[in-house]
């Protein structure tokens, strides 16, 4: 401990110096208006210090804090961690940093978080979030603030979109399995507070449904491994077949999971389907047939996407990821 030292600020330099903030920021920037002599001062002085340029010298120089709000509705999920790990790849790429408000499944706290970055004077922020309706979301493009809407549309003079497509797979899945000979009714597992992603899932899969003139089941769980086994464990008593189509991995390992522990066999009597696939598909036994979507490359698109809007270079504000199907062994191939 006694070899670390407290971290030397930018005020310190200037006091050193004897310059203001200003001129400092302005020699770590490489701007003009500093004299040589005042230059080479304060090169000297930022060396025999140890000083390491922050946010706020570069602040001082573009008006620009290089500060980005990201709101997300929890980082515990896979899927959302993926994509926060894109978002920060870009962001240390290009220098900025960020600031994360996650939000409960509540409308008003997510529009509160909204309300808490506009007023944390970012640079952009990034808004991945379930519980805003477009009515909501629309209120972002009235404010200054450039901002990224993901998994929602909105297109504006500040604003642009990044969207999923699960929909149209989920739609052809039901409608090969069905046309190849499928004869086990579906069944949709809908999560409590699952948010707009798993609401339009749901939709599809009930028009697939009525449109083909087919039977199927909605059934309700509570976002949790443990209590979705323990629900299934119990279906599975007295259903001994069928086709589960889940919202994520987590869910459709505790079904399939529950099945196998109630002698039933994967995928001859129970199949199972995960909608947002992530890298616990392959962890199961036997292995999730999953939706597949690049997260990370979700985060790093939105990145690039709001750096351009920034500095209002962004083209087109509007950009579509489409999942594709990894078939395993949880559903039967139907060739």
């Amino acid at each position: 401990m006694d070899n670390l030292k407290d971290r030397v600020t930018i005020y310190q330099v200037a006091q050193a110096a004897g310059v203001s903030l200003a001129t400092v920021s302005r020699v770590i920037n490489k701007q003009g208006n500093v004299t040589e002599a005042t230059r080479s001062r304060v090169e000297e002085t930022i060396k025999r210090l140890g000083y390491k340029p922050s946010g706020l010298a570069q602040a001082l120089a573009t008006n620009k804090t290089t500060n980005i709000g990201v709101v997300i509705p929890s980082a515990n999920y896979v899927y959302i961690s993926n994509m926060l790990n894109g978002i920060s790849e870009v962001a240390k790429e290009k220098g900025f940093v960020l600031t994360l408000f996650t939000t409960s499944h509540s409308h008003e706290e997510a529009l509160s978080m909204i309300e808490k970055v506009i007023t944390t004077h970012v640079d952009g922020a990034i808004v991945f979030d379930d519980e805003l309706d477009e009515d909501d979301v629309m209120k972002i493009n009235s404010y200054s603030v450039p901002t990224i809407v993901v998994n929602n549309k909105l297109v504006g003079e500040r604003a642009g979109c990044v969207l999923f497509n699960y929909e149209d797979i989920l739609t052809q899945v039901i409608k090969d399995y069905y046309s190849k000979g499928g004869e086990k009714e579906m069944t949709f597992i809908h999560v409590h507070d699952g948010g707009r992603l798993l609401a339009h899932c749901e939709k599809a899969f009930v028009d697939a449904h009525e449109k083909a003139g087919k039977p199927y089941h909605i059934i309700n769980c509570d976002d949790s491994y443990t209590r979705t086994y323990n629900d299934f464990s119990e279906f599975f008593q007295h259903n001994k077949a069928g086709y589960f189509v889940a919202y994520r991995d987590s869910i459709a390992a505790a079904v399939e999971n529950a099945a196998t522990d109630a002698g039933l066999r994967v995928p001859e009597d129970v199949e199972v389907l995960s909608v947002v696939g992530t890298k616990y598909a392959n962890i199961v036994r036997p292995a999730l047939t999953s939706m597949q979507l690049d997260m990370s490359e979700v985060g790093k698109r939105s990145m690039y996407m709001l750096i351009d809007l920034i500095n209002r270079d962004l083209i087109e504000k509007s950009y579509k990821f489409d999942a594709h199907l990894v078939e395993r062994n949880s559903t039967e191939s139907l060739k």
